[in-house]
């Protein structure tokens, strides 16, 4: 495990003086799923023999979202549905017929992408890396999803997507950000504060410490930026990343975004090289420090996590990987909320 604290706590990155700041504002996406029959709170609850006895361990289970088994339900497939609901059709489900939507996934993302095209009548299109198991390719061709493989990684088949996109007039629709493209990813962000929102009203006390796992940032992002606004300035909020993917660790290291290289990360869906540049932006305002675990931490957490029926991936649980590395550091009465963020599978 290794650590940095943030110089730019407070302040942010001059760099991205001109990206926007992650959204705050949670009530459209609650008033736009409370619409939705699939939707319900996710359960938090308090896990023992997980951490040190003395230290009180929250995990908000991300499972169960929407049939979906990740967050990631709540990103995507809220933009599609808001793009639909702007259209003022008489009837959702076909509201956006005609339109396809394309993107990249390593994971979960793309099955919120499908899942949110189908519903409103889309087509969706979801390019993978080689490294992307079939077994997944065929849960995105269940929920309706055209899958084209291109490259060996994520990165490639993000190009891949992207020039889809403008060879076709299709509609990108990527969970990172980067210049000239914003939009359609703060918008996704927002979709994710419903989490944060529901953790807010199911902890009985503030948290002392929020420990967020990290890809391009999405996640981490919108939830620091939600938690700044419920619990203010209390809570120390730690950013985990794999070693071998520290995008944003890097980036804060380097004061401006970095494009960073390593191994293939068996924390898959957060193997992303470069930040999304909106979560970065927020990060470096609400994030109290930038942790790098390595792969074996990653996998430790599994037994434990598996035996108090939250069996999971290294991905999903790396948030709680990063509390149980730093937990010696940990004060004896602490609280600790953390986000179990997709099934094992």
């Amino acid at each position: 495990m290794k650590m940095i604290q943030n110089p730019y706590r407070g302040q942010g990155l001059p760099s991205l003086k001109d990206v926007p700041m992650p959204s705050d504002q949670v009530e459209a996406p609650l008033a736009l799923l409370a619409a939705c029959p699939a939707h319900a709170q996710t359960p938090l609850s308090e896990v023992d023999g997980v951490l040190p006895d003395a230290v009180s361990l929250w995990v908000k289970d991300e499972r169960p979202r929407m049939g979906l088994g990740s967050f990631k339900a709540l990103g995507a497939a809220y933009v599609i549905a808001h793009e639909a609901q702007q259209t003022g059709a008489a009837d959702l489900s076909t509201a956006l017929a005609g339109r396809t939507y394309v993107t990249a996934s390593a994971g979960n993302h793309g099955l919120s992408v499908a899942a949110g095209a189908r519903i409103f009548g889309a087509r969706a299109v979801v390019y993978l890396g080689a490294g992307v198991p079939e077994s997944f390719a065929e849960r995105l061709r269940d929920k309706g999803a055209d899958v084209v493989r291109e490259g060996d990684d994520y990165d490639a088949s993000m190009q891949g997507a992207a020039r889809a996109a403008q060879e076709n007039g299709w509609t990108l629709l990527s969970d990172s950000s980067w210049a000239g493209y914003m939009d359609l990813p703060h918008r996704l962000m927002e979709g994710y504060l419903v989490m944060g929102a529901e953790a807010a009203q199911q902890m009985p006390q503030a948290p002392t410490h929020i420990f967020l796992q990290a890809g391009v940032g999405g996640l981490a992002g919108a939830m620091a930026r939600m938690f700044r606004k419920i619990w203010g300035d209390a809570p120390q909020i730690i950013v985990v990343e794999p070693e071998f993917a520290p995008a944003l660790y890097a980036s804060i290291e380097a004061g401006a975004i970095v494009d960073t290289t390593g191994p293939e990360s068996a924390m898959g869906r957060l193997d992303c090289k470069t930040p999304s540049a909106i979560a970065l932006n927020g990060l470096a305002v609400d994030a109290d420090a930038f942790m790098l675990i390595t792969e074996s931490e990653a996998d430790a957490i599994l037994s434990p996590l598996s035996k108090v029926d939250l069996s999971t991936s290294p991905s999903g649980g790396a948030g709680i990987a990063g509390a149980l590395a730093m937990a010696a550091d940990l004060p004896a009465d602490a609280r600790v909320l953390t986000i179990l963020s997709e099934t094992a599978a």
